[in-house]
């Protein structure tokens, strides 16, 4: 019976000791996680961005859906054929579907608001 006593007691000790660790080292990591700095700003939703003049990385950050590939393409596509006329234009660059252009419509600008 003293046996069992102390069998149950070392592994309660041992259970105690792994509860305590874990809860240190769970702790630790979210004082880590807290410390560590902001992600840098990237345009907020509500920003809009003029297509006909921002640079690839700008487009990519704006537009949902819009990676740096097809950033380039919207780039590539505005020096061959001129500036966008009309936001539907943009579904002329290969990968800008309806969906793409829907969800970014209201982010669109064809010029500058102070023009």
């Amino acid at each position: 019976m003293q046996a069992a006593k102390r069998f149950i007691r070392l592994g309660l000790k041992s259970f105690l000791f792994c509860l305590a660790t874990s809860a240190a080292v769970l702790s630790v990591s979210l004082g880590a996680i807290a410390q560590e700095s902001p992600a840098p700003a990237e345009i907020s939703v509500e920003e809009r961005v003029n297509i006909n003049t921002a640079d690839a990385e700008t487009l990519a950050l704006a537009l949902d859906g819009v990676g740096m590939t097809r950033a380039m393409d919207i780039i590539a596509y505005r020096e061959k054929n001129g500036e966008f006329e009309t936001v539907e234009q943009l579904q002329e660059v290969t990968g800008i579907g309806p969906a793409t252009l829907e969800r970014n419509r209201s982010r669109i600008l064809l010029s500058d608001p102070t023009e």
